[in-house]
């Protein structure tokens, strides 16, 4: 089994919310061992016992607790009907509650009890470079991505197998099943154009034009696959935060093989257009997962001016901005492919600013600093800039 970093609450009941396939329950069968009453809503006889009669789960633990430490809840957001119990059990017991599930948007959505502080939330995202950096590679990971039934399968073609299956069985007819989406057929035509242009500016009026929809539809389905962790917005920086939330984000999704899948680039890729847009977002949602499953305070954003100029990546905290960087797929960088960088300098002379790409050695081009990506994501603290 591949160890992974996420460290869980020892005492604190806790949501463990991710995608689907991500390793969720497969990490708590491995952490908590002994004396676990556990509950898959997933099992249709167990959905349909605690749907007629909720409160049948506080009668059982009650009726348990005696020789029981935890009470393991997967696919909670099958029923939230029964957090309600959950809190009751939570206030009145010493157990601890594991809840796990994939869709935070039916809980936050559907008005469900969210344990007011009772409980905290993990996220568990596909494997992290740390967790199979000895056994995997670069060009793997832009092509497959990391989700672990896809990372340990054997073949290419079992590979592509899973992440079919995974595009069409989940992200269509699962969240269509769950009521998140009325039309499957818009959302589908919606989740093809959002795929086609990860890592770009989102112009929600130019993807509703394209799918037939109205703009505020489109919205939505941004929120869905941001609520069900398959993807997240990185928005422009700007010192205002009124005007950033006016701006328009780019979104990329959680992992690149589901990305390839979706856009069908089933071959090995070769464009080298196409190899340093997936490149980049390998590095910034690498970047995401580290914050999250280190429960950082640091936050992302990208850097744009009015004339063009851009910069791929900045690191936040406390309103104040720790290092700029931008994302090359190239060997060898030059001066003059340092033109936002450049323009940002000129606003923010005192933040570090570096180039990630696949350089040997780290040299520098004047006050900015070319790291290889795995010394970036290997040895970089994201708290602290680079010295």
């Amino acid at each position: 089994m591949i160890k992974r970093l996420l460290k869980l609450p020892t005492k604190k009941s806790f949501f463990l919310l991710g995608p689907r396939q991500t390793g969720k329950t497969t990490l708590i069968n491995n952490t908590y061992l002994e004396k676990v009453y556990k509950i898959n809503l997933l099992l249709s006889d167990q959905f349909l016992k605690y749907s007629k009669d909720p409160s049948l789960l506080r009668k059982e633990v009650l009726e348990k607790k005696q020789k029981i430490n935890y009470v393991f809840i997967d696919e909670i957001q099958r029923l939230p009907e029964l957090l309600n119990e959950v809190q009751y059990l939570i206030d009145n017991t010493e157990l601890q509650f594991i809840l796990t599930g994939s869709s935070a948007r039916k809980l936050k959505r559907g008005y469900a009890n969210l344990l007011g502080g009772r409980a905290v939330q993990r996220l568990l995202f596909p494997f992290l470079w740390q967790e199979i950096s000895d056994r995997a590679d670069l060009l793997h990971c832009l092509r497959f991505g990391s989700l672990p039934p896809v990372f340990i399968a054997e073949t290419e073609q079992e590979k592509i197998d899973i992440l079919n299956a995974y595009v069409e069985v989940y992200l269509k007819e699962e969240i269509k099943s769950e009521g998140i989406v009325r039309h499957l057929g818009s959302f589908s035509r919606f989740l093809d154009m959002a795929a086609s242009q990860f890592g770009e500016i989102v112009s929600y009026s130019s993807i509703a034009r394209e799918c037939r929809q109205a703009v505020m539809t489109v919205k939505t389905y941004y929120e869905i696959l941001t609520d069900t962790l398959i993807g997240f917005r990185l928005e422009p920086w700007r010192k205002s935060l009124r005007k950033r939330l006016t701006g328009h984000p780019k979104f990329y999704f959680f992992d690149n093989g589901v990305t390839n899948i979706i856009n069908g680039y089933n071959q090995n890729i070769t464009d080298p257009n196409l190899l340093g847009r997936l490149f980049e977002q390998f590095i910034i949602i690498e970047t995401m997962k580290h914050i999250k499953t280190n429960q950082s305070m640091i936050n992302l954003y990208y850097w744009r001016t009015n004339t063009g100029a851009e910069v791929d990546m900045l690191t936040e905290h406390s309103n104040r901005i720790l290092g700029a960087y931008e994302i090359k797929w190239s060997k060898t960088v030059t001066s003059a492919q340092l033109t936002g960088l450049k323009s940002f300098q000129d606003d923010y002379p005192d933040i570090p600013c570096y180039v990630i790409c696949n350089t040997d050695e780290p040299y520098r081009l004047g006050n900015v600093l070319v790291l290889n990506w795995k010394q970036f994501l290997e040895e970089h603290n994201l708290l602290m800039p680079i010295k």
